[in-house]
């Protein structure tokens, strides 16, 4: 039986995949900060599901909360990065950017870090980060967002050059979703919001096929390319 954890499992994506690895034969460790959301969870599968609650942004906590679920599902084959926060700061508030900032980059670094190190050590796995199509472009509505999924972006990159140069079995997969139905899409006039369903079954597929990159669902990668290839003279006016 496979063993994974997802880091953010308690709504959104990171529920959808937990209870979709779950389904497939997982041993599933679950992290969030919410006990009772993850117990919600856990209760419909209880011999699959294994929690930890822990806040990202406490840096040494996670690593210990992380290790303890290690030991409690007896290794580890696949760690899910699901965790991160958004939202619209036309007003670039300081603290919204650096709620953002924390989460997104400095979390974010600290928990990818220690797993790249730690399937380094046992030669194997298979890390997954859920990072955003708006990570190709900037944003006058939500600022930090975008440049934190820049980051993000960016990083697992540089990740997937120090797995190529190991030439361990260490597999880096950024997935990319547009718009999904979940707490996380704000705004005015969104357009392909995806059913959190739909999202979940493509991720799934990219995590058996060890994908490098992926756009779900699979159209927003034209939304991708276009954003790309957008002049700047005419993005700046947006």
């Amino acid at each position: 039986m496979k063993k994974a954890i997802i880091i953010g499992a308690s709504s959104g994506i990171g529920k959808s995949l937990a209870k979709l690895l779950a389904d497939n034969d997982y041993k599933v460790g679950i992290t969030g900060r919410r006990t009772k959301l993850l117990n919600e969870l856990k209760e419909t599968n209880s011999n699959s599901f294994f929690i930890k609650t822990f806040d990202v942004t406490d840096t040494k906590a996670s690593i210990e909360k992380l290790e303890e679920l290690i030991a409690e599902l007896g290794g580890i084959d696949l760690i899910i990065l699901s965790s991160g926060t958004g939202d619209l700061n036309e007003s670039l508030d300081f603290e919204t950017e650096k709620k953002i900032i924390d989460i997104n980059v400095i979390g974010f670094t600290n928990i990818i870090d220690w797993a790249f190190n730690h399937f380094e050590k046992q030669e194997f796995g298979h890390i997954v980060a859920i990072s955003s199509v708006a990570g190709i472009r900037g944003s006058r509505e939500a600022p930090s967002y975008n440049a934190t999924k820049s980051y993000q972006i960016n990083y697992l990159e540089g990740l997937r050059q120090k797995s190529t140069k190991s030439k361990k079995p260490i597999f880096v997969t950024d997935i990319r979703p547009g718009l999904v139905d979940t707490d996380m899409a704000k705004g005015e006039g969104l357009f392909w919001v995806m059913p959190v369903e739909k999202v979940t079954k493509q991720i799934f597929k990219a995590i058996k096929n060890k994908s490098k990159v992926v756009y779900v669902t699979k159209r927003w990668g034209l939304i991708a390319r276009l954003l790309k290839l957008l002049p700047r003279f005419i993005y700046d006016r947006m």
